[in-house]
């Protein structure tokens, strides 16, 4: 089943639930998939939607921050759920560990060296990564083992 087919049926579940978070979310996930596909004029694939519910986990984490700071539990709670659900949708995390093998692997194929082969590193490193690992992390990885 693909990612767009399982979050179709669980819409119609969290209708039927009235769980009004997973469904706004689903929702709003469902739109941006839309307006890709009008823009990209063809079908998405899971890929796709994948790189989509990151941006959007990566915007819920960002507004995360922000109310944390701001004081605003009531929105810290809402993000929070938001944030649940878009990770249900997302394939398992790499740890910290295994993003760093993956990491120096990349190093030794790319035959980088310092810091100004960074680019590099992270073109080879960011197609194996991609939807698995988030970008910050994997960057902050780089700088430390270039160094």
């Amino acid at each position: 089943m693909s990612l767009t087919e399982r979050l179709t049926i669980d819409m119609k579940q969290a209708m039927k639930d009235k769980d009004k978070v997973r469904l706004s979310v689903i929702r709003m996930v469902r739109t941006a998939m839309k307006n890709l596909e009008i823009d990209a004029k063809r079908e998405l694939s899971d890929e796709d939607v994948i790189t989509i519910m990151n941006r959007e986990l990566k915007q819920r984490r960002d507004s995360l921050q922000a109310f944390i700071s701001g004081g605003r539990q009531d929105l810290v709670e809402d993000a929070n759920a938001e944030i649940q659900v878009l990770i249900s949708y997302l394939p398992e995390q790499l740890s910290e560990d295994e993003v760093r093998a993956i990491v120096k692997d990349c190093i030794a194929e790319t035959g980088a060296t310092g810091k100004s082969d960074m680019g590099k590193v992270m073109s080879a490193l960011m197609p194996k990564v991609k939807g698995r690992a988030d970008g910050k992390l994997v960057n902050q990885v780089v700088s430390q083992e270039l160094q």
